[in-house]
């Protein structure tokens, strides 16, 4: 059983596409926001019930929309509404690169017309083989595809993070009101030329796939704070 979510809302021409493909190879169960969710990273709902409605598309049953964040998605799917734990998990499709540091905002990153269905053939061709091959323990694939013609991306790469990311600017506005309000912009910036960097490898038109983990010690100052005299 693959469980399939996004951050772009259940009712995304991406998610579409990929279930379309994956659906090709295993049971899929879908539980995503019912909304547009980008760059709320790992939040949580703590202090709001979360509620699911079942979901129709292409006149067949879809999945479950949930009134919560992508992560609520994961949790209450799991912990709650699919029958056993899922083989795979697997976010996306979604608009728009998610390379380097760079926290995506709505519209910094997007296209204007993407064609979901390379993306969605190569979910399936990946999903296969991580289903095939495994993973290790607590690992996960951050993957980002070109926005390319098929003929024109160029291969797969195994990537690192690079440094690239979101330079922020908040644009000052008034509103009908004379009330002051802020409006979130941003310029991704290819600040790392390195080859094996992702959105340097994306930019010249690989597929760019990156294993990521949730251990973000940085154990190089481990002992440079052992150092410090911090005793109270």
């Amino acid at each position: 059983m693959i469980l399939l979510t996004n951050d772009d809302g259940i009712y995304a021409q991406g998610i579409l596409a990929a279930w379309q493909e994956l659906r090709k190879i295993a049971e899929v169960e879908v539980v995503a926001p019912d909304a547009e969710r980008s760059a709320v990273g790992h939040a949580i709902t703590l202090l709001l019930p979360l509620r699911t409605k079942e979901v129709i598309r292409r006149n067949a049953r879809f999945g479950y929309a949930v009134n919560g964040m992508p992560a609520d998605c994961v949790k209450i799917a799991v912990r709650a509404i699919l029958p056993r734990r899922p083989d795979l998990v697997v976010s996306g499709i979604n608009l728009g690169s998610n390379t380097g540091t760079n926290v995506i905002y709505s519209g910094t990153a997007t296209f204007t017309h993407p064609d979901f269905g390379y993306a969605a053939r190569f979910t399936r061709k990946l999903a296969l083989a991580v289903i095939g091959k495994g993973l290790p323990p607590k690992t996960l694939l951050n993957v980002n595809i070109p926005n390319l013609a098929e003929d024109k991306i160029k291969g797969v790469a195994i990537t690192r993070q690079g440094d690239s990311r979101v330079e922020e600017r908040f644009e000052k506005r008034t509103d009908p009101r004379n009330q002051t309000y802020y409006w979130l912009d941003g310029t991704f910036r290819l600040q790392e030329m390195g080859k094996d960097a992702d959105a340097k490898m994306v930019s010249e038109g690989y597929i760019s796939i990156t294993p990521v983990q949730y251990d973000l010690t940085a154990y190089p100052a481990i002992d440079t704070l052992k150092g410090w005299d911090l005793k109270p």
